[in-house]
């Protein structure tokens, strides 16, 4: 199972999603214009992303495997 590392950052809006491969290679995924990191019940972080007027859930996240970071 692979570790990854979700870095909210509430001031920019911003999510990086660092994802480290068994074999060391990191992999980041990165979000602007995200107004907010939902914590699901089914057990995901759902990063949700706003486009004109509206917000959509654009990549989803296990929670198992993801340490969640908020910065200010």
């Amino acid at each position: 199972m692979q570790l990854q590392t979700l870095v909210f950052n509430t001031t920019t809006k911003t999510v990086k999603i660092t994802i480290i491969q068994s074999y060391g290679e990191e992999t980041i995924i990165s979000f602007e214009n995200v107004p907010t990191v939902k914590i699901k019940p089914e057990g995901y972080y759902e990063v949700i992303q706003k486009e004109a007027e509206a917000n959509y859930p654009v990549a989803r996240f296990p929670i198992a495997n993801t340490n969640m970071i908020i910065e200010k």
